[in-house]
């Protein structure tokens, strides 16, 4: 399923977004700048979707900074401004579309069904991720390492998989244990935060010679980074 990002003040707009998107998407709602950067920080999302006019800044300047770190982050600006002027502003920082309040439900559902689904042909298209010894494939969900003159297909459990796929997806990003064990079993499912180190560990020895992909932070969690960095 894939995931969006409202960065968004106002109860009804999301109200009106849940309603058209709600069942096939992941909503993350924010109504302020502060809490979406900081989500921004630890989670990837499919698509943005941002009002220009928030409590605590410009939507249009947020978009700048997001394009400027992400240039392949889809950004469609929701607001009241219906200005020639704003929406070539909105364009020129970045964003993908301009969707001005109010809204239709079904026009607003159809735009961005179109954009998710341009996005999901594209990841297939790439879903093979490659390291100098490591190779990710998740559509298939093969992991192989290079192992004397050839890759080798390495056989992991699916939670291996998905811990890998999901510390890979965040290169050089601190992730804490309590995080990933919310991510990969679910909050509503009790495991000790320890579980992490055990399955962390029994992935490693599977990796091998790419085992130091995968750093421990001491006191905090593990992160994915090249070797030697």
């Amino acid at each position: 399923m894939n995931k969006v990002l409202l960065i968004e003040d106002d109860q009804e707009i999301f109200t009106i977004v849940n309603q058209a998107i709600g069942n096939v998407t992941d909503i993350t709602w924010f109504k302020n700048i502060k809490d979406a950067k900081k989500e921004l920080k630890n989670q990837k999302f499919d698509l943005i979707l941002l009002d220009i006019e928030l409590p605590d800044g410009n939507g249009v300047e947020l978009c700048s900074e997001i394009n400027s770190e992400n240039p392949s982050q889809a950004i469609f600006l929701i607001t009241s401004n219906t200005a020639l002027s704003d929406k070539v502003l909105g364009f020129s920082a970045g964003a993908e579309d301009y969707i001005t309040k109010p809204f239709l439900i079904l026009e607003f559902k159809a735009r961005v069904e179109a954009k998710l689904k341009k996005i999901n042909t594209s990841n297939r298209l790439t879903s093979i991720t490659k390291w100098k010894i490591l190779e990710i494939d998740k559509n298939k969900q093969v992991v192989k390492v290079f192992h004397q003159v050839d890759f080798t297909v390495i056989d992991l459990t699916h939670i291996e998989f998905k811990l890998l796929t999901y510390l890979s997806d965040r290169p050089d990003i601190v992730i804490p244990r309590d995080q990933i064990l919310n991510e990969i079993w679910g909050k509503d499912v009790y495991v000790y935060s320890r579980s992490v180190d055990t399955h962390i560990s029994k992935l490693r020895k599977k990796l091998g010679l790419a085992s130091d992909y995968i750093k421990s932070i001491h006191g905090t969690g593990y992160k994915f980074s090249e070797p030697n960095q």
